[in-house]
């Protein structure tokens, strides 16, 4: 990988994840993508640095594979979780907050606040989940019941619209773009109540040059630092 120093051109292979329009790609030209748009700030911030692949859509395990493999360099906005760490390197500045919360159908009025009663509501029928999430561990350790048999966001919802399921588990910024670009604004409620909440972040392959790691680190700490991926992630809420 050619010029992996503090300045001076530098090419880093990253791509798109599949099945996350909030991320990447969503179509909408007000909210093309959050994950896109701060990997472009990246970019005008330090010209010379250039992130390519994003017109590739990968599922999120194989974004995994690529990154623990050294077949990506980086990728944007990724969750935390035991397994990750062993194949990844987190970067240290934080992106965006998001929140875990459920879906159902506009004209049920039922709605879990606690975990107790998300688990009850879970028992009659299972929550349903996009595939390869890390929200797949969150539940069951839980001991909340799920089927996580939708390839996306998008298709988890309208499953929930058809009767499939009583409720999508999932990301706030995800369920509401996946609402948006499906036309299910009118028959699906997102509920208020949050289950948990967790950070994104940047990760980047193991296999990196420490030079690239501290350049990227250090880009994205000045455009946390100028407010700039604040105000981007304000408009996907």
């Amino acid at each position: 990988m050619p010029g992996a120093g503090a300045t001076g051109p530098l090419t880093l292979r990253s791509a798109a994840q599949a099945g996350a329009p909030a991320k990447y790609a969503s179509g909408d030209p007000l909210r093309p993508g959050l994950c896109g748009e701060i990997v472009a700030a990246v970019m005008r911030t330090d010209p010379d640095l250039h992130i390519e692949g994003l017109n590739q859509q990968v599922p999120l395990r194989r974004l995994e594979l690529m990154l623990s493999n050294g077949d990506l360099d980086v990728f944007f906005c990724l969750l935390k979780s035991e397994h990750r760490h062993a194949l990844m390197r987190y970067l240290p500045v934080p992106l965006y907050r998001i929140s875990h919360v459920l879906a159902m159908r506009a004209g049920d009025e039922r709605a879990p606040r606690t975990w107790d009663e998300l688990r009850a509501f879970s028992r009659r029928q299972p929550l349903l989940l996009a595939q390869g999430t890390k929200l797949a561990a969150t539940l069951q350790e839980a001991d909340v019941a799920f089927i996580e048999s939708a390839r996306s966001d998008r298709e988890a919802l309208q499953m929930l619209v058809r009767g499939r399921t009583g409720g999508v588990y999932g990301q706030d910024f995800n369920l509401r773009q996946a609402a948006r670009g499906a036309g299910l604004e009118a028959r699906v409620r997102i509920g208020p109540q949050v289950f948990e909440e967790e950070t994104q972040y940047v990760v980047v392959s193991r296999h990196l040059p420490e030079a690239a790691v501290e350049r990227l680190t250090d880009r994205l700490r000045q455009l946390s630092a100028s407010g700039e991926i604040a105000r981007l992630a304000e408009r996907y809420r």
